[in-house]
């Protein structure tokens, strides 16, 4: 069974859907993302396909494939690797946002059991909406842009690019990455924007990877405006990264007064993670 809900006094969306209880989890053997594979017959740098367990429907639901190496991470792809994962995030954003029926296009990373990723390949997912989803309505309504001083907060600035810890986080690892210079989707990204976007990318994951001494779990998404018609000047690209974890291995689990009030408590100092990943991009460079 697959149903749209609305509650019926907040209105929250609710995707009943389930067929997904059945999709594969996290198999030992056989992993049908690398090369020969269920999903990926035949040799690839970057790929995408339909996903066969779609959330929100047949067509609306895309997985894009980082790279052949099993062991892999965005964070170990290099910019060049990363670069061909943003031209393909990029395409399938315009693919998918040409469509009548598409407002809003998702493109998102689960990395690790720990929020949720299935499969531990490298891989993000696409979802395409008909509706601009309520958050993300909510940050276009308040004209979000980047934090453009952010003092203790920033982690690192490079080609008209910075990384932040936000003001007030909700999760106990978090960070924001944008352009300078508003553009409303990636696909607006030039050539030159893109590497800089990749090098970026590759420069904060490596952080958020000596963060701990291990591999993160974490959540990306891409933050764009809603497709179709005019989207200049409307929203500013960005991405988010937010991790679970307040120590090694150490979950934050959101209590009963957080979830009932949407007022949240948080037990790291922003400015304290800001310093702290500035300080493992300087040890990996050999900095004192």
């Amino acid at each position: 069974m697959r149903e749209l809900r609305r509650d019926p006094h907040l209105g929250t969306r609710v995707h009943v859907d389930g067929s997904r209880l059945n999709r594969p989890q996290r198999p030992a053997t056989d992993c049908p993302f690398c090369v020969g594979g269920l999903e990926a017959p035949d040799p690839y740098e970057v790929r995408w396909f339909p996903n066969r367990w779609p959330a929100l429907g047949e067509g609306n639901n895309e997985v894009v494939l980082f790279s052949p190496d099993h062991d892999a991470s965005l964070a170990t792809l290099g910019v060049d690797g990363v670069r061909r994962v943003i031209d393909l995030w990029a395409e399938r954003t315009v693919a998918l946002g040409a469509r009548p029926d598409i407002e809003f296009v998702l493109v998102f990373e689960n990395r690790g059991a720990e929020v949720g990723a299935t499969i531990a390949h490298p891989h993000g997912q696409i979802y395409a909406f008909d509706h601009v989803p309520d958050r993300p309505a909510r940050l276009l309504a308040a004209r979000w842009e980047p934090d453009r001083s952010p003092g203790e907060r920033l982690v690192v600035a490079h080609r008209g690019w910075s990384a932040w810890v936000p003001w007030a986080p909700v999760y106990p690892v978090e960070v924001h990455i944008a352009p300078a210079t508003r553009v409303a989707q990636i696909d607006e990204l030039d050539d030159e924007g893109r590497t800089a976007l990749a090098t970026m990318l590759v420069d904060v994951l490596g952080r958020l990877e000596r963060l701990f001494d291990q591999p993160l779990p974490y959540m990306l998404w891409l933050e764009q405006a809603p497709t179709g018609g005019d989207s200049a000047g409307v929203g500013w690209f960005h991405i988010r990264i937010v991790s679970p974890w307040r120590r090694a291995g150490l979950q934050r689990i959101m209590g009963a007064a957080e979830v009932a009030t949407e007022e949240y408590i948080i037990e790291v100092v922003p400015e304290d993670l800001a310093g702290r990943l500035r300080a493992v991009g300087d040890a990996e460079r050999g900095e004192p």
